[in-house]
């Protein structure tokens, strides 16, 4: 009867270091989110203070802020992805994976 008590154990730490790796990932990646929002924030109050004077002469040059935001997040997330897949996480590592690929088509429709 040991060896049971060792597998339930066993099985019991693997969740729970699977649940804490999970909680890692999504505080990794929401910190990143804001990081990009604060970004694309101050940009925009930077356009709305720098235009308050002057009048519209047309369209503003599109900023690489969003791209390399977006683009920042994106590569975050998909190394988050490639290392729970490397450890094993094949669940979390392909969600991570599937919003990875979401952020780098949504980086190329910024950037295009």
């Amino acid at each position: 009867m040991p060896e049971l008590t060792d597998h339930q154990s066993s099985g019991a730490e693997r969740a729970l270091t699977a649940g804490c790796l999970l909680l890692l990932v999504l505080i990794a990646d929401v910190a990143a989110a804001l990081l990009v929002v604060i970004v694309l924030a101050v940009r925009g109050l930077g356009r709305v203070d720098a235009g308050a004077g002057q009048a519209t002469a047309g369209v503003p040059p599109p900023g690489w802020e969003p791209v390399l935001g977006f683009g920042g997040l994106a590569l975050a997330v998909g190394v988050t992805a490639v290392v729970l897949l490397w450890i094993g996480n094949r669940v979390v590592g392909a969600v991570q994976l599937m919003l990875c690929v979401f952020l780098a088509v949504y980086t190329l429709g910024c950037w295009l």
